[in-house]
């Protein structure tokens, strides 16, 4: 099985699935990484540049990832890019991936990057319809991330509602810590959502609802058998 993670900056698909990617790799499944802001200007606390992208490659080399595709849309202005271009590059990673599974974040995460990254990714994974030397992709996920998923403010939209659980076990989210913690300056201490405790928590509570020892939560809202 191929998978194509797709978020709006580095870190993001560690917080939403990093624990699953180890998983998935550790049994021989490819998993690649589609990263659409990587300068990340306006983190707070951000590392220097060369510091952000050793921290990418350290914490992709720990879980296993593939290959990585990388972009540099404005951190927090990617609504000022025209929708096509985030669209485009993309539909190029998922041309190169080949994926079978593509996630990406959840259209009513409160981050705006997110909303962005999710909206262009929604509609680059029709790219198999339009070209006939694209390989078709088999379902479609949402994931959440901690401290903005979880604020769930615009009551307007549908909010994440998972309907697949992925059990990773104490020694899944072991991992997803360590390779978050490969990230300098994104980890907060509790009760901060991406707090050891918080994190340790939410896999708890996911797994708890499906009978898991700790897991990660998605909603597929495609899929073709």
């Amino acid at each position: 099985m191929n998978y194509l993670i797709v978020v709006a900056h580095p870190d993001d698909e560690v917080l939403g699935c990093g624990a699953s990617i180890k998983k998935w790799s550790d049994n021989g499944d490819k998993v690649d990484i589609c990263i659409l802001s990587t300068e990340a200007k306006a983190r707070a606390s951000r590392p220097r540049d060369e510091e952000l992208s050793e921290d990418i490659d350290s914490s992709s080399d720990f879980l296993g990832i593939a290959n990585k595709y990388v972009a540099t849309f404005p951190n927090i202005e990617m609504n000022t890019v025209p929708h096509i271009r985030l669209v485009q590059f993309i539909e190029s990673a998922i041309a190169e991936s080949e994926p079978d599974v593509i996630i990406t974040h959840h259209p009513s995460d409160t981050n705006n990057d997110h909303l962005q990254t999710s909206l262009a990714c929604q509609e680059a994974i029709r790219l198999f319809q339009r070209r006939t030397d694209i390989k078709a992709i088999q379902e479609f996920w949402f994931m959440e991330i901690p401290s903005s998923t979880d604020w769930a403010v615009n009551s307007g939209l549908n909010l994440f509602k998972p309907n697949v659980w992925i059990e990773i076990g104490e020694k899944g989210i072991e991992n997803k810590l360590s390779a978050l913690a490969m990230y300098r300056g994104v980890m907060r201490p509790f009760p901060h959502p991406r707090s050891v405790e918080a994190m340790k928590g939410l896999a708890a509570y996911r797994g708890g609802q499906a009978n898991q020892c700790y897991s990660e939560a998605f909603e597929c809202v495609f899929r073709r058998i």
